[in-house]
């Protein structure tokens, strides 16, 4: 039997679903792994915390791993998003890297769980992983390795030393991660600062480092969360056609939100309108009518809430 096309209105809802989703289970890849240990985690751990099913966890990964190189891949994309704009908005190379060493510290402080994978859990996660984590080393060695260009004539830094400085700063930041409990990573800036222009700038800089103060950086809003956070339910294809159908038509009847949900079962319609009313997303504002007079939907504040970041994420997606 030839598979039933997708009404217009499944389209775009399941698009949105499956980022969601995929969303779901990449923070979840990251809060198990920094929790259990990357080589203690499996299906079953990240489809638990993330409420999301087996079956779409294998419809949008292959297996565990590429999932976890997906979480990282992301990890890496969310600390270049905070570390890159800070290293270019400073001229000299000094002001550059603390700029960029404080931005990273201060996501990592952000979201210990992406911490811990980019630094810790990457060196046990696999050969995928460990070659991520390699060219992302190298490029942070030739940053760091920069600073030759500001070193006094005659006072060249040995070789391997852009090396070296990042393994120590990469260890110390490491140490923190592991540690029983964490303390901010922010703190290190200046102390991780000196470390890094000692070799390059000599003793007197590395002073001078010392006695700067962490940066106080402004925090940047965070990224939109699963929008059905704190609500005991699973979202699905059905769940936000039927949003959005209400969002789209205020007041509509049972049929004329089936109708623009794409749903042509009344009985699945009544069943997902009277659940979305009991988690508080939708509103019978049509009671109170006239007896037999249909029934009048509309979005609660927290529906609507719901249904603005299903169409954000699904624009971002």
């Amino acid at each position: 039997m030839a598979a039933q096309a997708l009404s217009p209105a499944e389209h775009p809802a399941r698009s949105r679903v499956s980022e969601i989703q995929r969303q779901r289970l990449l923070g979840a890849m990251a809060e198990v792994t920094a929790e259990r240990g990357v080589g203690s985690v499996t299906v079953a751990h990240i489809v638990g915390r993330s409420g999301v099913s087996r079956r779409t966890f294998y419809e949008l990964f292959s297996d565990r791993e590429d999932c976890l190189l997906a979480a990282l891949d992301q990890a890496v994309a969310r600390a270049s998003a905070a570390v890159l704009p800070a290293y270019a908005g400073e001229r000299r190379w000094r002001e550059r890297i603390r700029a960029a060493l404080g931005a990273l510290l201060a996501f990592f402080d952000e979201e210990p769980s992406m911490a811990r994978l980019c630094v810790v859990e990457s060196l046990g996660a696999g050969p995928g992983a460990l070659e991520r984590r390699t060219g992302i080393v190298q490029i942070l060695i030739r940053a760091i390795d920069e600073g030759r260009g500001e070193a006094r004539p005659g006072k060249d830094a040995p070789p391997l030393t852009g090396e070296g400085v990042v393994g120590a700063v990469l260890a110390v930041i490491h140490a923190r991660l592991v540690a029983p409990n964490r303390k901010p990573l922010s703190p290190l800036t200046p102390a991780l600062m000196s470390m890094i222009v000692h070799p390059y700038l000599g003793q007197a800089a590395a002073e001078k480092e010392l006695h700067k103060p962490a940066p106080q950086l402004k925090t940047k809003s965070r990224p939109r969360r699963d929008p059905l956070d704190g609500l005991d339910m699973r979202l699905t294809y059905r769940t936000v056609r039927v949003l959005v159908a209400i969002g789209a038509n205020p007041r509509a009847s049972n049929r004329g939100v089936a109708a623009a949900a794409g749903i042509a079962d009344q009985g699945q319609i009544s069943k997902l309108l009277t659940r979305l009313q009991n988690l508080g997303l939708i509103r019978n504002e049509g009671e109170g009518q006239a007896k037999g007079a249909p029934n009048a939907w509309g979005l609660t504040p927290k529906g609507q809430e719901v249904e603005r970041s299903i169409r954000l994420e699904g624009a971002s997606g």
